[in-house]
């Protein structure tokens, strides 16, 4: 319940205000996860971990009423952080790779598999980074980094990662290469971690992997599944996950090559009014048992990004046909139904949480390009935290897996280096001993909820500033911005994509 609930959280923002504070007033109220449950780690990273993250930084936007120190600390946070520290016993592992399932209320089961996908131990970087430098603990961030870096050791000598791995003993079980299920948000995150972090070695990670990619998978702009050892050709399908692949190619600023694999699966699209979820690329059509359509918000989520760095109007015709489709074929009395059989658009009973989560988030966005989500920059607001004055809502969203967008700004409100939080504190006690002397009082407390240390701050101020303000960066000194500099050889374009050098 709380997963569909969170799942459509920022759509919620981005068409019903009203309802998302609703919904948000709900949460606060408190959600018990010390319960006897078996939960996969991966989808409950994706969907209640980061609907929890993205909610409540989209809260204050929203109009929900934040506590001081926002975004630093609220409700939301809080539950976010108890539910991701009920899937760390997963990572207890002699490889740093998680299990997939954890029991929330007694940590790993004695007889839980071992073999977990590639994509359950390579998408954790987004919520637990974002999680580490909201709260101060750097373990999340740490069990993420670690899984991630077991996989990038454990490829093979020709750069491919399997399907399958034993976490355990790092043997791979399953050996199938390709960009899709079981593998899919793996290089995902990689993209979206360098953008969130700005971090060389994610970024450089990713480039390894994708010449790999190129070199024993990609054929006439289709990639097919190999086997990860030899390169040779285990299945020439292509499946509707690997539709995400455009719109990392775009991130990175590959986007001829984005548009030209884009366009290949349009014609899928087209041929049968959705995407199957196998596609047999030398027979051209769908492949037996394969044949359904679950409304995936792949395709629609690379015509999005796609379009925000060409404008090319194929990609709003897109747009056009999936709203058409989804409609004719899919709408029903209380929701929109699965697609059981493209053939004859026969349905199922039953509606995927990622359909609201995802796949009409992105449609509204396609065509919706004022939207907050799009901001270049041009607009910002300024918000006052125990560390001093923070700038958000300036653009750039990172969307985690479940379209969970996350602004990347917040991650430097809450954390300050140590020498700087050392030179704060060295003052704040010069300060101290100086008004000792004047015999005038004051106190200075310092306060180490999560592990570091907080300038000191008059209530009252704060209370003052609680609403934050909203100004206009073309009519602000420079002072209010800093942009760091970015450590690996790239720039960061507006809109968060990345450009390299050599495009």
């Amino acid at each position: 319940t709380l997963s569909l609930v969170l799942s459509s959280f920022p759509l919620q923002i981005l068409g019903n205000v009203s309802e998302f504070q609703r919904v948000v007033g709900v949460l606060q109220e408190g959600v018990d996860f010390d319960i006897d449950v078996n939960a996969s780690v991966f989808e409950t990273n994706i969907r209640v971990v980061g609907g929890l993250l993205s909610a409540h930084l989209l809260s204050k936007k929203a109009g929900v009423e934040v506590e001081v120190g926002w975004p630093c600390s609220g409700p939301l946070l809080r539950m976010a952080e108890e539910a991701a520290r009920k899937l760390l016993p997963a990572f207890q592992t002699p490889t740093g790779m998680p299990y997939g399932t954890v029991n929330l209320l007694h940590g790993v089961n004695p007889g839980e598999t071992p073999v977990t996908c590639t994509a359950g131990i390579g998408t954790f970087i987004v919520e637990f980074a974002t999680l580490s430098h909201l709260t101060g603990d750097p373990v999340f961030e740490d069990v993420a980094r670690k899984a991630l870096k077991a996989l990038w050791k454990n490829r093979s000598d020709i750069g491919l990662v399997g399907n399958h791995i034993d976490v355990i003993t790092a043997k791979w079980v399953a050996q199938d290469a390709g960009i899709g299920a079981g593998v899919d948000s793996y290089f995902e995150y990689l993209v979206k971690g360098a953008i969130l972090l700005q971090d060389k070695e994610l970024m450089s990670m990713f480039l390894e992997y994708n010449k790999a990619i190129k070199n024993y998978t990609k054929f006439d702009d289709w990639y097919l599944w190999v086997q990860m050892y030899k390169g040779t050709v285990s299945m020439p399908v292509f499946q509707s996950l690997e539709a995400y692949w455009p719109g990392l190619q775009s991130l990175i600023g590959d986007v001829d090559n984005a548009m030209r694999t884009f366009l290949n699966y349009y014609t899928v699209w087209k041929q049968f009014g959705g995407l199957p979820e196998f596609y047999n690329i030398p027979q051209g059509y769908t492949v037996d048992k394969r044949e359904g359509y679950p409304l995936r918000p792949e395709l629609i989520e690379s015509a999005m990004y796609l379009y925000r760095a060409t404008r090319d109007p194929t990609l709003l015709e897109l747009g056009r046909d999936a709203v058409e489709s989804i409609e004719k074929i899919s709408k029903v009395d209380c929701g929109f139904a699965t697609i059981k059989d493209l053939r004859d658009h026969r349905l199922d009973n039953r509606m995927e949480s990622f359909f609201l989560a995802e796949t009409v988030k992105y449609l509204y966005l396609l065509f919706d390009p004022d939207n907050f989500i799009h901001n270049d920059g041009s607009v910002f607001d300024v918000v006052i935290t125990p560390y001093g004055e923070c700038i958000l809502n300036a653009g750039g969203y990172v969307f985690n897996t479940e379209a969970h967008p996350i602004d990347p700004a917040a991650l430097h409100c809450c954390r300050k280096r140590k020498e700087e939080q050392w030179e704060v504190e060295d003052l704040m006690r010069e300060f101290y001993s100086l008004k000792k002397k004047t015999n005038k009082k004051f106190t200075f407390k310092r306060t180490s909820d999560h592990g570091e240390g907080e300038s000191a701050k008059d209530p009252e101020d704060a209370l003052s500033e609680k609403g934050g303000e909203k100004r206009n960066s073309r009519k602000n000194s420079h002072s209010l911005l800093s942009c760091p500099s970015q450590s690996f050889t790239s720039k960061l374009a507006v809109l968060g994509q990345v450009f390299l050098d050599n495009t």
